[in-house]
C-alpha cells in the first residue's frame, strides 16, 4: 500500500485525532504553553538584565587616586600602565584642579568652598571597564600599580545585577527542562491514545503493505499541530504579560533605575524560538510515542 507523500491527508488525519481526543490534546497544548511561557519569561529577564549590564558597562567606572607625592606629569605617566591592564576600556585623567571644580559645581553658594586650594583633592583616573563582571579583579590590578594610592569601585551594584541574571538563567534552565519533559510525556500519551484508538485500522494498513513512514506521518503532524498551537498561544500570552509588567515597572517611581526593552524589539526572535521549540517538543513526543508500536 505504498502511497506518495500526501500532506493534506496527513493534516486531515492529524486534526481528526486531535479533536477525537480533545481533553488530552488540550492538556498537551497547556503544558507546551506553560513550558514556553516560563522559558520566555526568564529569557526576557535575562535579556533585560544583559541590557542593563551593558548600560552599566557604558556608564560604570571606577576611580583610581594617584599618590599625593606625585607631580601632575608623573601622574599622567601612569595612564599607559593603567590602559595595559586587561578589561580596562577608556581612561581619563582628572587633575586636582578639575576635580575641585567638579566638586564645587552646584555648590556655588557655599562660601567655604571658594578658598579651598587644589591640594585638597588628588589627581585621579576615571576608568571604564569592558566587562563589568570583572570589575573587582580589574580594580585590584590597577590598585597594585606603583603610584596608585587607592581605588573606589561600586562592586555591590555590579555584582548584584550579575547575580540576578545568573540566577534567572539557572532557574529558567531547570524549570524549562522539567516542563519540557512533562510536555513530551503528555504529547506522547496523547499520540499513544490515538494510536491505540486506530490500532485495528493500522493493523489492516500494515497487512496491505503500508510503510511505517505512511503510518507515522499523521501522528507526527498531530504533534506538530499541537506544538505550533502551543507556541502561538504562548507567544501572544507572553506579549500581553510582558506589556503589563513593563507598564507597572515604568509607572513605579521606586523602580525608575530599571530600564525595560520594548517587546516589539524582541518579538520576531521570540516568535521564531517559540515556534521551533513547540515544533520540536511536538515532533519528538510523537516519534517517541509511536516508535515502539511500529517495531511490532
Amino acid at each position: 500500500m505504498a502511497r506518495r507523500f500526501d500532506f493534506q491527508y496527513y493534516c486531515s488525519e492529524g486534526f481528526h485525532s486531535i479533536f477525537t481526543h480533545g481533553f488530552m490534546s488540550f492538556a498537551a497544548v497547556c503544558m507546551i504553553v506553560a513550558c514556553l511561557l516560563i522559558m520566555g519569561s526568564f529569557s526576557l529577564v535575562a535579556v533585560n538584565l544583559n541590557h542593563m549590564l551593558g548600560d552599566l558597562e557604558d556608564d560604570n567606572l571606577f576611580l583610581a587616586y594617584v599618590d599625593e607625592s606625585y607631580t601632575e606629569e608623573e601622574a599622567r605617566a601612569l595612564q599607559s600602565q593603567i590602559e595595559a591592564v586587561p578589561n580596562v576600556g577608556q581612561v581619563a585623567f582628572v587633575t586636582r584642579a578639575e576635580a575641585l571644580d567638579d566638586f564645587r559645581a552646584g555648590r556655588e553658594d557655599n562660601p567655604l568652598l571658594a578658598d579651598l586650594p587644589d591640594e585638597v583633592l588628588r589627581d585621579r583616573f576615571e576608568i571604564h571597564v569592558d566587562d563589568i563582571e570583572q570589575l573587582q579583579a580589574t580594580s585590584e590590578q590597577v590598585d597594585e600599580i606603583t603610584g596608585i594610592a587607592d581605588v573606589n569601585a561600586a562592586y555591590d551594584i555590579a555584582q548584584g545585577f550579575v547575580m540576578v541574571r545568573n540566577i534567572a538563567a539557572g532557574v529558567a534552565i531547570v524549570l524549562v527542562t522539567m516542563l519540557a519533559v512533562v510536555s513530551l510525556f503528555i504529547i506522547a500519551n496523547t499520540i499513544k491514545l490515538a494510536f491505540f484508538y486506530r490500532r485495528e485500522e493500522i493493523a489492516i494498513m500494515k497487512m496491505c503493505g503500508a510503510t511505517n513512514a505512511f503510518i507515522r506521518w499523521p501522528f507526527v503532524v498531530e504533534g506538530m499541530i499541537l506544538g505550533m498551537t502551543g507556541a502561538l498561544v504562548a507567544f501572544f500570552a507572553q506579549w500581553g504579560i510582558y506589556e503589563l509588567v513593563s507598564k507597572a515597572i515604568i509607572q513605579n517611581n521606586g523602580l525608575s533605575l530599571i530600564t525595560v526593552l520594548p517587546f516589539t524589539s524582541l518579538a520576531w526572535q521570540f516568535l521564531l524560538v517559540f515556534i521551533v521549540a513547540g515544533l520540536l517538543i511536538g515532533v519528538v513526543g510523537s516519534v517517541l510515542a509511536i516508535r515502539k508500536f511500529l517495531q511490532v
